[in-house]
């Protein structure tokens, strides 16, 4: 038992862990598994957007740096073209020095991508978004069309205010969703279709305000009623009016989630696993929200056909990877690296495309054998390279994923803060950076947001509008009142921001609980709390009440 360097919380390496150390060759770490992906973390700017220059072209664009970076930022298209060389910056490594004092002077000099974006059409105002076209604000997305405010949204089009859902369309505030279509307000569905305000059901259509239903049609309450019911409360839900949508969340939330059965994970299809919302799995250890992947440990957001891996965050198609985030493509034998596309043997380098045996690199793509963006012999690379690990290891820097201080993000920016919240000052105490908001006074609303939509007049959508959440100001753009008027919508009172946030809360944190199973009583381990009210039974139980 060791304590951890950040949060002096006692944890331990496993047998299972050393052996993966050994493999690849780094010392065991000194921060507990959840200090060590909140550090991680830091370096990822999924959501704050700013309107900025390109240093390159000198044409603007939004991306995810300020315009007072102190750092060179190039838009995506000319991060991308033949016009500059990262290995320009190409220094070499001093002995006498530490190694991420060097990192830090090369991170100022080389260019930065501003935004990270493939294939996009009609859509700048996104991130970490691709192939996808016709869409706004929407983060973490790909393979989608005219999608609003959605984060990790994949194979999904004409969705508005969703979160985690994949292959569904013409949807509104969907969470945790697969293969679900013209609903509103799901959480935990699957293959459902002209649904509403119902949680954890599969393969239902016409259903309202139901819980743990399989196989079910003109459901109320997990009731049968007849058609002409049904479609009277439907009628009721896409009215238009706030006060009736305050009503139905209220109902929503204080008798469907408070009446519904929690399995102790939502894993599908998973062999020696240990976590949450693992599908297609196979020795998995505390992990969360991975597919199609084998032998992981720690690992977050494993998207698909992750494998040997420890201690990822947001990868996908990659194998043998430890201490790394952002990770796209297909990318092999990485150790302490940000973005990645197409890699092969790398590290602690930082967004790098098509390269091959890298140390310490920033902004490459395309190169072999760097070290500090210095391009070198293979014979040089392989000598040398050992010497630099010896040089870190009498530092007590090998085997270290980048500290919070080094990113290029002030951690407010940065998804850490949505993960691990922390105030100014605890930022400011652990000596990392930053962002004081802009101080100048909100605008204040200067008309009242009618009760219904039909009364929300064209020209209302030039209106200010000030979130009841946080005060920021807000604007309804014209494709966004269309959506919510076509459907039978209200016009949201709360800023885009804070409804992500409130679906972020509905789902739960990546910790596992010990607890019992409130039918058996048999001991099981689940990401809902025993502080908490739910009634969450062991699978075997869920089973037999469910089917």
């Amino acid at each position: 038992m060791k304590n951890c360097k950040h949060c002096n919380t006692g944890f331990q390496s496993t047998d299972e862990d050393r052996l993966f150390y050994k493999k690849m060759d780094v010392s065991e770490p000194t921060l507990c598994p959840p200090c060590r992906q909140q550090r991680r973390m830091t370096f990822r700017n999924e959501r704050s957007l700013y309107k900025r220059k390109c240093d390159l072209t000198g044409e603007s664009f939004i991306g995810i740096y300020p315009d007072n970076s102190p750092f060179k930022v190039y838009s995506p298209d000319a991060w991308y073209t033949d016009k500059w060389d990262a290995t320009e910056y190409g220094r070499d490594f001093d002995f006498s020095r530490p190694f991420f004092e060097q990192y830090a002077e090369l991170q100022k000099a080389a260019p930065r991508i501003g935004q990270i974006v493939v294939n996009l059409e009609n859509c700048p105002y996104m991130n970490q978004a691709w192939y996808s076209k016709d869409s706004y604000l929407c983060f973490d997305m790909g393979f989608c069309e005219h999608n609003m405010f959605c984060d990790i949204t994949y194979h999904s089009d004409y969705m508005v205010d969703c979160l985690s859902v994949r292959n569904s369309g013409y949807s509104y505030q969907l969470v945790d969703c697969n293969k679900c279509n013209n609903s509103i307000f799901l959480q935990d569905c699957t293959n459902c279709n002209d649904s509403y305000f119902s949680y954890d059901c599969n393969g239902c259509n016409n259903i309202a305000f139901c819980s743990n239903l399989r196989n079910k049609s003109y459901h109320l309450f997990n009731k049968p009623v007849s058609k002409e019911e049904f479609e009277r409360i439907v009628s009721d839900i896409k009215s238009g009016s706030y006060l009736k949508w305050q009503e139905y969340t209220k109902v929503f939330i204080n008798k469907v989630m408070t009446d519904a059965i929690r399995k102790e994970n939502h894993n599908l299809n998973t062999e020696n696993c240990l976590g949450d919302y693992l599908q297609n799995c196979k020795n998995a250890e505390l992990s969360f929200d991975c597919s199609d992947s084998e032998d992981l440990r720690y690992v977050t957001r494993g998207d698909e056909k992750i494998k040997s891996s420890m201690d990822v965050d947001n990868c996908s198609l990659s194998e043998v990877a430890y201490e790394s985030l952002c990770i796209s493509g297909h990318n092999t034998n990485f150790t302490f690296n940000s973005f990645h596309q197409n890699n092969t043997d790398l590290y602690y380098c930082d967004t790098i495309v098509n390269c091959q045996n890298c140390f310490g690199c920033i902004a490459l793509h395309n190169k072999k054998y760097c070290i500090l963006n210095k391009e070198y012999s293979k014979e040089e690379y392989e000598k040398l390279v050992p010497k630099i690990i010896e040089h870190m290891k009498s530092t007590g820097e090998w085997g270290e994923f980048f500290s919070a201080s080094l990113s290029p993000f002030s951690y407010n920016e940065s998804v850490a803060q949505i993960y691990y919240p922390l105030e100014k000052s605890n930022v400011i105490n652990y000596g990392w950076r930053w962002k004081d908001v802009d101080n100048r006074e909100y605008q204040a609303q200067k008309i009242e947001i009618p009760d219904n939509i039909s009364d929300f007049s064209d020209d209302s959508m030039n209106e200010v509008l000030s979130c009841e959440s946080c005060k920021k100001n807000y604007k309804i753009i014209s494709q966004e009142f269309s959506y919510y008027k076509n459907i039978g919508l209200p016009i949201p009172r709360t800023c885009p921001t804070c409804r992500y946030h409130d679906r972020f809360n509905m789902r739960n944190p990546h910790n596992l609980f010990k607890r019992n199973c409130d039918k058996c009583s048999s001991p099981i381990q689940t990401t809902y709390s025993p502080d908490n009210p739910e009634k969450v039974y062991c699978e075997e139980c869920y089973l037999k009440e469910v089917y």
